[in-house]
């Protein structure tokens, strides 16, 4: 089933783009978190970063990288978050892989509500986690 950003891709429904090639479209979120708030989608509808392919998340970031540093400027930003929601559980609504490129101009604008275990975890507690990602890479 298409998602609404293969309808974006394919034309079939407007959208403010601002860049695009034969691999990504970059658009305008139309929520606008902030002034200048882009959306970087592969045109392949992957359904999440455990499933693009290495080279074409390459693309990706390198296209985000270069349209980060342009809204930047353009708005004369602060700052830049740079997020992607992978799974229902992280709150991923459109289920075709994609970066959020939200510019930031003040620290109270948007909040993100991440918890932080720093005082909650032994020194033993992050060498295991560690030594789990490092276990079971590919």
């Amino acid at each position: 089933m298409p998602t609404i950003f293969s309808k974006i891709i394919n034309k079939e429904i407007p959208a403010n783009i601002v860049y695009e090639d034969d691999l990504v479209v970059a658009f305008l979120d139309i929520s606008q978190a902030t002034k200048g708030h882009t959306l970087v989608v592969p045109r392949e509808p992957f359904q999440n970063i455990f499933e693009i392919p290495e080279a074409l998340a390459a693309h990706v970031f390198l296209v985000a990288t270069k349209l980060a540093t342009s809204i930047k400027s353009a708005f004369q930003a602060d700052g830049m978050n740079i997020l992607s929601n992978n799974g229902e559980v992280a709150g991923q609504t459109v289920f075709h892989f994609h970066l959020h490129l939200i510019p930031r101009y003040d620290k109270e604008e948007l909040k993100f509500p991440l918890k932080n275990n720093m005082g909650n975890l032994s020194p033993e507690e992050y060498k295991e986690r560690a030594r789990l990602i490092r276990a079971a890479l590919l």
